[in-house]
């Protein structure tokens, strides 16, 4: 078809990102929240910590008394009070006074700082009413996390739209919501077409080869936080493809079709997608290598894929393509200005390329004299097994015809 060779580039994919709705949203434990999107902003109703508190085992002082302490002039400070773990200090310091304090105890009312233990000596073994020597001065602050120092209360404490992680967890946990509200987890119909394409559990005839795509997609729909639905192998088949997809979009927020994206006389993915209501044909064609023949239809508001049938393109073509989709969707915020985690290595070797197209190379990542190199890993689109050796992926720009070796690279992690 000649909307095969309309190529666009991965900005131009892209911009589409905006036509999709994001799924929406529910209510789930917070010891089930791991991995979910945040589905609001949630504000914090206290300050953390609610207290001033010690970070070491010692003595609070007002840091004002111990200027110019050192091992040969000491300062020499009375001990008021004992403060333990949970408990709070019902007296405050006067001149010249200071309090044993343990990690985590609250300041009593006119200490600013901490001294460490290991800088003091006591002059008697009295607890409380005794003496010290401090050997080493402090500043305001010292050794102290200070009441809201952390948190303050009515801050945004999370943005809607954040991947919730162990530490927004622990976030969440320390202001006591027991339940978080969450963009539901899109679901992703899978259909893999193809009259040679079996399922797993059998044993493939001449011609044949077992369905991979269904189960390495599977994998990294659960790996961007989507749920993932089969609807198992089409055969190449007009009628078929399209009760497939029928079935899938009646349940689904993206559909998947796996195969069928090339030109041929058996491929009939773009006709299905063209001829299904509310349809419209984005994209056939992407200017990167491996995955060309890329389609995104957009068939009654929902993002529809027809991928490479080779297992390489079709997982390149996902990392690199349909996960920005499925991000939005999920309700994840908007990528600009967010960090992307990156491995900076160089190159082992040369890396030729072709103009016009961006170039995904697997790379192999090693480390040698403390240095992180990348080894291309080179093999058609077809065998997977070059897909198990990498680390990562190296794009090659448009307007790059090769890299040289030594060339230091950011490498994509897969």
């Amino acid at each position: 078809m000649e909307a095969f060779f309309s190529v666009v580039d991965l900005d131009g994919v892209f911009a589409h990102i905006p036509e999709f709705s994001r799924v929406g949203t529910e209510t789930v434990p917070l010891t089930g929240a791991l991995g979910r999107i945040l589905a609001g902003d949630l504000h914090a109703d206290a300050d953390l910590p609610p207290f001033s508190r010690s970070t070491m085992d010692g003595y609070a002082v007002r840091a004002s008394t111990t200027f110019g302490a050192s091992e040969g002039n000491p300062a020499y400070l009375n001990v008021a009070g004992a403060i333990a773990m949970g408990e709070s200090s019902d007296f405050s310091l006067g001149p010249g006074e200071c309090a044993r304090i343990a990690t985590g105890g609250m300041l009593p009312g006119g200490a600013d700082a901490v001294v460490m233990i290991e800088h003091t000596e006591r002059l008697d073994e009295r607890d409380v009413g005794g003496t010290i020597e401090v050997y080493r001065s402090v500043a305001p602050g010292r050794h102290v996390i200070q009441r809201g120092e952390d948190v303050q209360n009515g801050a945004v404490l999370l943005a809607g739209g954040r991947r919730l992680r162990s530490q927004e967890i622990g976030l969440l946990a320390a202001f006591g919501f027991e339940s978080v509200p969450v963009h539901r987890r899109p679901v992703i119909g899978i259909l893999s077409t193809g009259d040679e394409v079996v399922s797993i559990g059998e044993n493939p005839g001449p011609g044949q080869i077992r369905d991979i795509n269904t189960h390495t997609l599977s994998g990294l729909i659960r790996e961007a936080g989507g749920d993932p639905q089969s609807f198992g192998i089409v055969t190449d088949d007009y009628k078929n493809l399209r009760s497939g997809v029928e079935k899938a979009l009646a349940v689904s927020d993206m559909v998947l079709v796996s195969g069928g994206s090339s030109v041929g006389t058996r491929d009939f993915t773009i006709d299905v997608f063209s001829d299904l209501p509310e349809s419209a044909i984005l994209v056939h064609g992407i200017s990167i290598s491996p995955g060309k023949p890329t389609i995104l239809a957009r068939i009654g508001g929902r993002a529809v894929w027809g991928l490479p049938g080779h297992v390489v393109s079709a997982m390149v073509v996902f990392s690199q393509v349909v996960r920005p989709f499925i991000d939005h969707v999920s309700g994840t915020a908007s990528a600009e200005g967010r960090p992307i985690r990156r491995i900076q290595a160089r190159l082992s070797r040369n890396i030729a390329s072709a103009q016009g197209r961006i170039d995904f190379i697997r790379v192999r990542l090693t480390e040698r004299e403390g240095e992180v190199r990348a080894e291309p890993i080179l093999g058609k689109s077809g065998l997977i097994h070059t897909m198990v050796k990498a680390d990562g992926l190296v794009a090659v720009g448009m307007n790059t015809e090769g890299l040289d070796r030594d060339a230091v690279v950011s490498v994509i992690p897969v």
